[in-house]
């Protein structure tokens, strides 16, 4: 990693296979989320048995789906991220004044903390243009080339700063920081330090294209209302086409600093929270036989230590990470020496543990930007394979009035049902639309309504937080080749099964990232 360079030996007591399996889930978050075993092998110089059995218990944790030779990335590996954000709280206070903030200036706005040199997104607010900004939840930058970096360096140790110096003398082009196109021009030591000294003086910092021509941002930061350190930077992100960096100073700069001491006020009177439950991974209630022989055990173990961590708990002992995960203490201790050698656990003291931004960095970039249709693909061509008939995935347009479909799984018979996505009907006239506009009803089944010798069954898709129905799963069918029996008797529970799995994916997508249902 380009920042908080972990030593060359990892200690003695660390997990070997924990850091092969953290190795797997960075070069597949490099690679945009997906990439073939024969890929892994290279990337990462383990063996292919190795990247075999690592990808294996991914899969068998629901972190990856293995796909043909390719192994993808799925949304439940957010819940690590997930973890680190909630335990950080600052997305859930601010969140709402910063996508406020976007809203009042129709530009794009984002939250971010610092990583060792660098800078990662823990929020992003943006606009829906044809020329739009691409940066995601967990997106590393390096600090230089950013608004949000002289003002973090303002806190620097020299310790810090010397990391900083090696960095660019090791990457002078910035390959390391896959979010950001690389140098075009030199910069060197100086520009920076004068650029921090100017943001010591203004309390602000601009980024005048130094990350690619057009792109400029204007940072203030939100400081912590007990240190009065930054807890994080507060950025209005924009292109030169709308403003130049000085008129973006000028224009925005006060409603920018209004937006943060709002934040600032909402960060003092934010209450104490408990710690919320933590539940066991599902993968403990498996026995040796059942999670299979290429289960990578200690693995999944060291993977659950991190989801110990959250809302009401972001600093624990390791006692309190034992008690939370069902391991041993043993385990968890030798989980988060790895987690301290790899920059994904520091020590705020001697006693306690934290997660930090680096936790980010497995998956959450390629993840967040996921949508509900691309969420529930793979779902509806398990239930496919599994009972043969097509399956689609609808939600309701704006109006009520019909259903728009946004995902579909064909069965591969000679006689199908294939409904491409885009197609509009009737929601009155279909299972999938009658489970969305009937609140008590908790499936459909159509018999022949639309079209002679079609069968149809539907089953709501919800929203976790909200308990909305946000979307309707449905499955379509020849009349003849099953009866009302067979469908409520075999063909719904198969997709209430698949409902159940795409929900529990957008429950852990959608916590704090915005997924799009269409």
């Amino acid at each position: 990693m380009p920042a908080q360079t972990t030593a060359a030996v990892p200690p003695p007591e660390a997990v070997a296979p924990l850091i092969r399996g953290v190795a797997v889930l960075r070069e597949l978050t490099e690679a945009g989320g997906t990439m073939s075993a024969s890929g892994l092998e290279r990337a990462t110089g383990l063996a292919r048995s190795t990247v075999d059995r690592i990808t294996s218990t991914l899969a068998r944790m629901g972190y990856v789906r293995l796909d043909g030779r390719d192994a993808v990335l799925t949304p439940r590996l957010m819940e690590l991220g997930n973890a680190y954000l909630a335990a950080l709280r600052l997305p859930s206070l601010l969140r709402g004044h910063a996508d406020a903030l976007a809203d009042e200036l129709d530009e794009s706005v984002s939250l971010a903390v610092p990583d060792g040199d660098g800078i990662r997104f823990i929020h992003q607010a943006t606009r829906r243009r044809v020329m739009s900004l691409s940066f995601r939840i967990g997106d590393l930058l390096p600090a230089e080339r950013t608004a949000p970096g002289p003002l973090f360096a303002l806190e620097w140790t020299q310790e810090e700063w010397r990391s900083w110096r090696d960095r660019r003398a090791r990457d002078p082009q910035d390959s390391a920081f896959s979010a950001v196109p690389p140098r075009e021009r030199p910069y060197g030591e100086e520009e920076f330090g004068s650029r921090v000294a100017r943001a010591r003086e203004d309390g602000w910092a601009l980024d005048d294209q130094l990350i690619e021509p057009g792109l400029v941002a204007l940072s203030v930061p939100v400081r912590d209302p007990g240190t009065h350190r930054i807890a994080c930077v507060a950025s209005v992100v924009s292109h030169t086409s709308r403003h130049t960096a000085q008129d973006l100073r000028q224009a925005l700069l006060p409603r920018l600093r209004r937006a943060v001491a709002t934040m600032e006020r909402e960060l003092r009177r934010a209450p104490t929270t408990e710690p919320a439950p933590s539940a066991l991974a599902a993968w403990t209630g498996g026995s040796k036989q059942e999670l299979g022989r290429e289960f990578v055990e200690s693995l999944a173990r060291g993977l659950t230590v991190l989801t110990a961590f959250g809302e009401g708990r972001a600093r624990l002992t390791l006692t309190e990470v034992a008690q939370a995960t069902g391991l041993a203490r043993a385990t968890a201790r030798r989980a988060l020496i790895t987690y301290e050698h790899l920059c994904l656990v520091t020590r705020p003291d001697e006693r306690t543990y934290a997660l930090t931004p680096r936790v980010l960095s497995l998956g959450f970039p390629p993840l967040s930007r996921t949508t509900l249709p691309r969420l529930a693909t793979p779902h509806l061509r398990d239930l496919t394979a599994r009972i043969q008939e097509s399956a689609s995935l609808a939600t309701l347009t704006p109006d009520g009035k019909e259903i728009l479909y946004t995902a579909e799984a064909t069965a591969h018979r000679v006689m199908s049902v294939t409904i491409p996505p885009g197609t509009r009907a009737p929601a009155p006239e279909t299972a999938l639309g009658q489970v969305l506009l009937s609140p008590d009803q908790d499936h459909a089944l159509l018999d022949e309504e639309r079209e002679k010798g079609l069968r149809t069954l539907a089953v709501p898709i919800r929203d976790a937080r909200t308990g909305a129905r946000v979307a309707a799963a449905g499955v379509a069918m020849h009349a003849a080749r099953h009866t009302h029996s067979d469908c409520e008797h075999t063909i719904l529970p198969a997709l209430a099964s698949t409902a159940k799995a795409i929900e529990t994916d957008l429950k852990a997508a959608s916590r704090f990232t915005h997924v799009p249902i269409t």
